[in-house]
């Protein structure tokens, strides 16, 4: 095994939080190699944030698929990284393809060749987590990675999850004429959020033709001469030429020999770090950001504590703040939450005073001709302070950004019921649930 090069600092994985991490330590002068054995830039530009959210304008935009899939894949760069590589190589870091192994403090193999480095930042993201269920893995099967990818257009599929991964590709099949079912056991969509964002995305997938079984699960599949027979927990069947996994992630810890730095990860969890991002290691200074954390479960997430990361690794103190990191599925109408959940309140013993308004009553809505949707605020009584949102409704990706901005600054309510909005938009939806709030604090 040879010994090639000692590092400053090497990033392993090459993701969204990894590629920001290495760029700016090199922008800093130091010498830094990122590790990555797929494409460097990671799922979001290539399988995932990207592809979704072009085939979902293209849905509504009315285009054919052939004509979807085309600017899809111009898009992600028709998935190469040569670019990328190259512009990271202009600012100094050093792209090294493979596998990165960690066989003790401060060294890590790649490919049979042994580097050594000061610093190290885990940035490996996550994986497809596949149910056990019999016979899921003899039949075609996609995760995400495979369903924004390929030009195919299944006439049956079958998707297994109502999370935010599974409405959205629901949406996107449906609309391109695919026969879709989605099968959530838990009952609802959208589990982690207030009940009736869910409610509004089924009626919305609903209206589109998705059968929507939810409170059920998947027992077993079988292959038929005309398909794929899947069976129910709940009795019930359906048929399908191609089933789609979007049940879940899990932080990508295994095989990269962290035991050797003495860092302990349970399965299904991620890398423990602290506020700073650094990770608890008796063997060298060690740090990890994006998706491996367990935290960050969203690419703007993995930005921001890449950033963090990145200050901290160069003298600054920055300590993450996470009230105020949005949840947003890109459907129409589109379901935006921030903050703390009804769920999560309850789970914390939060005293939750809940305000909301339906988009029904604003004037946008009768001019966009769309009544569906509705917008929830949460107060917390103790402290008199808005601590989370949920808004099911056309754009509100855009239009509660305020309250992203509100929670994350603790802004007092006083202020924002003096907000004025401009007419007609959907923004106006929030006054009277703040004026509301306001009074009953």
């Amino acid at each position: 095994m040879s010994q090639n090069h000692h590092y400053d600092a090497v990033v392993l994985g090459g993701g969204t939080a990894g590629e920001l991490v290495a760029t700016g330590l090199a922008r800093a002068g130091r010498d830094v190699a990122l590790v990555e054995n797929r494409l460097v830039g990671g799922e979001s530009p290539y399988f995932a944030c990207v592809p979704s959210k072009s085939l979902l304008l293209s849905a509504r935009r009315g285009e054919t698929w052939e004509m979807a899939v085309a600017r899809r894949d111009a898009l992600t760069g028709h998935r190469t990284d040569e670019r990328i590589v190259a512009r990271m190589a202009e600012e100094g870091v050093t792209v090294l393809r493979g596998r990165g192994q960690l066989t003790g403090p401060g060294r890590v193999e790649v490919d049979g060749a042994e580097h050594g480095f000061a610093d190290l930042v885990l940035c490996t993201g996550s994986e497809p987590v596949i149910p056990p269920v019999d016979g899921l893995a003899d039949v075609p099967l996609w995760t995400s990675d495979g369903a924004l990818s390929v030009p195919d257009l299944p006439r049956r599929l079958v998707i297994l999850g109502g999370g935010p991964v599974g409405c959205e590709l629901a949406q996107v099949y449906a609309a391109f004429g695919s026969q879709v079912a989605v099968v959530e056991a838990s009952g609802r969509l959208l589990t982690a959020e207030a009940p009736f964002a869910g409610e509004v995305l089924a009626e919305a997938l609903r209206r589109m033709g998705v059968d929507l079984r939810l409170g059920a699960d998947l027992s077993h599949v079988e292959r038929k001469e005309s398909g794929l027979r899947l069976w129910l927990s709940d009795g019930g069947t359906l048929d399908a030429d191609r089933i789609l996994v979007a049940a879940g992630r899990r932080p990508r810890v295994e095989g990269l020999g962290l035991e050797a730095l003495g860092i302990a990860t349970s399965p299904g969890h991620g890398v423990p770090v602290d506020e700073t991002c650094r990770v608890p290691c008796p063997a060298g200074d060690v740090w990890a950001a994006g998706d491996v954390t367990g935290v960050a479960r969203t690419t703007h997430a993995a930005r921001y504590q890449a950033r963090l990361a990145l200050a901290n690794l160069l003298g600054e103190h920055r300590a993450a703040d996470y009230r105020a990191i949005p949840r947003v599925v890109y459907t129409t109408p589109t379901v935006y939450a921030v903050g703390i959940s009804p769920k999560q309140a309850e789970e914390l013993g939060i005293d939750l005073l809940t305000a909301g308004y339906d988009l029904a009553a604003t004037a946008r809505a009768a001019v966009e001709a769309d009544e569906r949707g509705r917008v929830e605020l949460y107060a917390d009584r103790s402290r008199g302070l808005l601590i989370g949102a949920v808004a099911a409704g056309l754009y509100a990706e855009e239009w509660m950004s305020e309250i992203a901005l509100a929670i994350r600054a603790e802004t007092p309510l006083s202020v924002l019921t003096d907000v004025v909005h401009a007419f007609p938009t959907y923004g106006e939806s929030l006054e009277a649930p703040l004026r509301e709030l306001a009074g009953r604090l």
